[in-house]
């Protein structure tokens, strides 16, 4: 008797348990398919969406985001082209038919390589060559391939936003899917659903400063909707999305000249400019027109363990005998030093090691005759009658410890706007401490020891000489425009926030910079189809053991009436090399004073 309510007790448990387990699943089932089908999991996992997504083939034709743009309007980013489209569903379209060798006829290629494209993808795929480009189509090819309608062979305007033959890359940077970034910059728009964490965002250049401004709307797709076999779904086979807006995206207008900046990538690579930097500004505005960085990377494929996405123009390094710029701005702006005051070089110092690079000695010579043969030895002598607390100070007055790209206090909802994300600062002395400990001083003022500072400060800095002792900001982006071309947002060009030199110093410091090129080490520019002035700098340092050094010419042109500033840098050089800082210098004067010929050809045959 007990032993049969016993089983009976058990037998109602099973069935309890088993009656619970159902409507466990059942609530389980009734909680995914009805109450949390938008917001899944911790992971907040919208499974509709998802449930759609696998079965869809569907490949973007245009991200949504806005373009970068030259000060033409021609594009860094976003060049729209006819592409050539295959999707994996085509498999069963072109199955025992000869569709496919119609096609391989249209757009010339071997029908093998459409039919290895066909059977291998595993998604939407466009034709490109070996070198993974994309092959356009002309509108003719388009409409034919188009005509055949082929389910999954399609011709459509595509936009790729980075090109791999595109100029500037370190410039406009790039995107990638930054989850923890989003949650940082868009906490607002995650919460309200605008956004979501596979968005993508700006990961360095442009791309990062202005993503806010940049990112825009859903993404142009097409889609195809499938069964469970890859055949098209009738009545949803398929389907184009492109959101209508006449404001959105923005879009951004730099300073730059495409052409130019061509040109310049051109020259450093024919001249074998591995790595380094060539700045171009506007001399009388210090708007950026070209900005080279090298080594070169793939927008698409960023390791962001190599540091060759980084812009070495913004990068601070060690200037060598450019600083005495610096140095003389100061003993000539506080009246220790006159151009023609004369100095004796024996060839060393007499302590501490220190030496000039002429081993022999300059002799009896003046400040300007030791500024343009970049004597070690005088300007030792002059930096320690000026002292380290002046010499720190004119390198604040003439941008040198400061970020320099344009920044405004609040644009929008960012506060402390930079257009330049990634600008280092530069420096003179460790920790911002002048000294007047003569070892130490003597370093400084050859552009060795702690001071630091980047090309693009190099640059602004012969702006700032050419332009009569005033600092500009470095303005790189101009305008940022709705899409129909109406502004939204213009920057002003701005000065920045430093005292600078007066204008007899500057004037002093002009024809010193002259000299260099007409008598000192930089005579090799004489040649140049521009008159030139400039200060040539050898950076001494170390890479892995091995002694090497740095190369700078820094300058601008023409002399009479400045147009351009420009600073190169050939970094990591073998110590006997010659200079090809001030060979690529040469090239790029002539390069700018061609297409300033050109120009002023073009406009004046636009005259009536």
């Amino acid at each position: 008797m007990q032993l049969s309510r016993l089983a009976k007790r058990r037998s109602f448990m099973v069935l309890l348990l088993f009656a619970l387990v159902w409507a466990g699943l059942l609530l389980r089932l009734w909680w995914i398919q009805v109450a949390a089908t938008h917001h899944f999991s911790k992971h907040d996992v919208d499974l509709v969406k998802s449930a759609v997504k696998q079965r869809q083939q569907r490949v973007i034709l245009h991200s949504g985001r806005g373009d970068i743009l030259d000060r033409n309007n021609q594009p860094f980013t976003g060049l729209e082209q006819q592409a050539l489209i295959i999707f994996p569903l085509a498999r069963g379209s072109i199955a025992g038919t000869d569709a496919l060798k119609d096609v391989a006829r249209i757009v010339n290629q071997p029908e093998q390589t459409l039919l290895h494209m066909v059977e291998t993808g595993k998604e939407p795929t466009m034709l490109r060559d070996s070198n993974g480009k994309l092959i356009p189509l002309s509108s003719s090819q388009a409409e034919e391939i188009n005509r055949l309608q082929i389910p999954g062979i399609v011709a459509l305007a595509v936009t790729e936003r980075y090109r791999a033959d595109e100029v500037a890359k370190q410039v406009i940077g790039y995107i990638n899917q930054n989850p923890s970034l989003l949650q940082t910059m868009y906490q607002q728009e995650l919460e309200a659903g605008t956004m979501s964490l596979d968005n993508s965002v700006g990961a360095a250049g442009l791309e990062l400063s202005f993503d806010r401004f940049l990112q825009g709307l859903e993404p142009s797709s097409l889609s195809y909707y499938v069964d469970g076999k890859g055949n098209p779904l009738r009545g949803l086979d398929i389907r184009y999305k492109q959101p209508e807006n006449q404001f959105y995206p923005l879009a951004l207008v730099t300073t730059m000249d495409r052409r130019i900046q061509q040109k310049l990538e051109q020259i450093a690579d024919e001249s074998g400019l591995k790595e380094g930097s060539i700045v171009v500004l506007d001399a009388r505005t210090s708007d950026v027109v070209a900005m080279v960085s090298r080594p070169q990377y793939d927008q698409t494929r960023v390791n962001v363990n190599d540091s060759a996405w980084q812009n070495h123009a913004l990068k601070q390094i060690p200037p060598g005998s450019v600083f005495k710029t610096v140095v003389a701005a100061a003993a000539l702006g506080e009246g220790v030093v006159s151009p023609t005051e004369r100095f004796f070089c024996g060839g060393s110092y007499g302590k501490f090691g220190f030496s000039c690079w002429n081993k022999e000695g300059h002799g009896n010579l003046t400040m300007e005759e030791a500024f343009a043969e970049s004597c070690n030895i005088t300007f030792a002598q002059i930096a320690k009658r000026v002292g380290g607390e002046k010499i720190d100070e004119y390198a604040k007055r003439l941008g040198m410890e400061t970020q320099i790209g344009h920044s405004t206090q609040q644009l929008f909802k960012i506060q402390d706007f930079r257009q330049l994300t990634g600008e280092d600062p530069g420096r003179v002395f460790h920790q911002g401490k002048p000294t007047d400990d003569e070892g130490i001083l003597i370093q400084t003022a050859i552009g060795q020891r702690d001071v630091r500072m980047t090309p693009l400060q190099a640059a602004n800095l012969m702006a700032t000489i050419a332009n009569g002792g005033k600092v500009n900001q470095v303005r790189l982006v101009s305008d940022i425009r709705y899409r129909n071309g109406v502004n939204f947002y213009h920057f002003d060009p701005e000065r920045l926030a430093v005292e600078g030199i007066d204008t007899a110093t500057a004037l002093k410091l002009k024809h010193m910079l002259q000299s260099v090129v007409e008598t000192g080490t930089g005579k090799a520019l004489q040649q140049a189809a521009w008159p030139v002035a400039g200060k040539s700098g050898t950076a001494q340092l170390e890479v892995a053991g091995e002694p090497r050094i740095d190369q700078w010419f820094v300058g601008y042109a023409p002399v009479t009436e400045p147009q351009y500033a420009i600073a190169v840098v050939a970094e990591n050089q073998p110590t006997t090399a010659a200079s090809k800082a001030t060979q690529v210098f040469a090239k790029v004067v002539n390069e700018l004073a061609a297409w300033q010929a050109q120009s002023s050809g073009l406009h004046a045959g636009n005259q009536p």
